[in-house]
């Protein structure tokens, strides 16, 4: 018997619906992308920080810390697991493995918005199409409201000189291949729920404009929990 017929949903007694009412608040996924240095992790954990005051049950997945775990490098599972291991599940920066690499974030970050988590995701994830399926998959298990995409908006000049890890002096000096915005495409998005220009207005602003987002789509309380 093929062991691929042995894998079968199981439905489980707590359902996401118990879970919803529990904690006072709706689950969804918040998918912010943009260009490396536009600021989708700084506004993100402004957003998780305002949440979480207001009692709001979230997670954050950043691009840089899956990177050290659940998609790391090949060079960095080599050490535990050996080559042939690392070779076969390590990720790179190809388009196959970004694709992989969103492809995973988008699996986990369903099952936490199952769970009624405000799950929040910061990745450049620079291509339309791993995006578009990472809506699909978070809304095939729910509703179209548990993806919203919001696009941090900022010119290339603008993340090149903020440039907070150096990769783009990398990229222009050749050391570093594949890097979005610079040998890479970055497609915006073309119908996101949100778009944020980064480049002039306040990270504060600019989180409270999210936040504002969810109360009035329904997702969260308009009037914070005591």
């Amino acid at each position: 018997m093929d062991s691929r017929t042995q894998v079968v949903w199981h439905e489980h007694q707590v359902t996401r619906a118990h879970r919803e009412t529990l904690m006072g608040h709706a689950g969804c996924v918040i998918w912010f992308t943009g260009l490396s240095g536009c600021g989708k992790s700084t506004i993100a954990n402004a957003v998780d920080r305002i949440l979480h005051q207001r009692g709001i049950h979230t997670c954050l997945l950043d691009g840089d810390n899956i990177r050290h775990g659940l998609n790391a490098s090949s060079e960095r599972l080599v050490a535990e697991h050996g080559e042939a291991f690392a070779q076969r599940f390590g990720l790179g920066f190809g388009a196959l493995d970004r694709e992989e690499n969103i492809r995973r974030i988008a699996a986990v970050a369903q099952l936490f918005c199952s769970a009624g988590l405000v799950t929040l995701t910061a990745f450049v994830s620079p291509y339309r199409r791993d995006r578009d399926a990472a809506r699909r998959l978070v809304q095939a298990s729910g509703s179209e409201k548990d993806f919203i995409e919001i696009y941090v908006n900022a010119p290339l000049e603008v993340c090149e000189q903020r440039d907070p890890k150096g990769l783009y002096r990398q990229a222009r000096a050749g050391k570093l291949r594949n890097f979005t915005g610079i040998d890479d495409p970055y497609e915006p998005p073309l119908h996101p729920e949100l778009e944020l220009a980064s480049s002039s207005e306040s990270v504060t602003s600019l989180a409270t404009r999210v936040v504002d987002y969810l109360a009035s789509s329904g997702h969260i309380p308009v009037t914070p929990a005591r």
